[in-house]
């Protein structure tokens, strides 16, 4: 279910280029499952895979969102709230800016670029990044309410 409400977020704001949802999902989903988040996050990438075909843009996408989700497992689980709050809107948006550069190992390697061609490759999608990580900061400002509420959620379900 989780998959599908990700999945369904991308389809709805895929009218608004390089501004999702996703990476927030991506946090609070680990935040709250940890290594269990791994099942949401494949079976997204499958369901997107599954809808858009899976072809050579989706070969990252099996590795662009377990590095969001290694950061956040890597955060501490003690912050203080007012950190969290600076904090994981700043790892998505970080994500957002290097979504290009961690796509680009696999563009290389499929369409064997050498150094300098994906580094011009890089390079000619900045400003998409750039798009992408302020909209992940909006976004991001969203993983510790998210996050706080399936807990809560969580917490009710087994006390019921």
């Amino acid at each position: 279910m989780l998959a599908s409400v990700m999945f369904c977020s991308k389809i709805i704001m895929e009218v608004l280029p390089n501004i999702h949802l996703l990476g927030m999902f991506v946090m609070a989903y680990t935040l709250v499952f940890r290594k269990k988040a791994l099942i949401i996050i494949y079976l997204y990438v499958m369901l997107n895979g599954a809808y858009a075909g899976v072809s050579l843009w989706w070969v990252p996408y099996l590795y662009i969102w377990t590095v969001l989700w290694a950061v956040t497992m890597l955060l501490p689980r003690n912050m203080p709230k007012r950190v969290k709050c600076v904090v994981y809107p700043t790892v998505c948006c970080i994500h957002g800016l290097s979504f290009g550069t961690l796509y680009a190992p696999a563009q290389a390697l499929m369409f064997g670029l050498n150094f300098q061609q994906t580094i011009a490759w890089i390079m000619a999608g900045l400003p998409w990044d750039l798009v992408h990580g302020i909209g992940n900061i909006f976004a991001g400002m969203l993983v510790f309410p998210l996050s706080e509420l399936l807990n809560k959620l969580l917490k009710k379900q087994h006390i019921d």
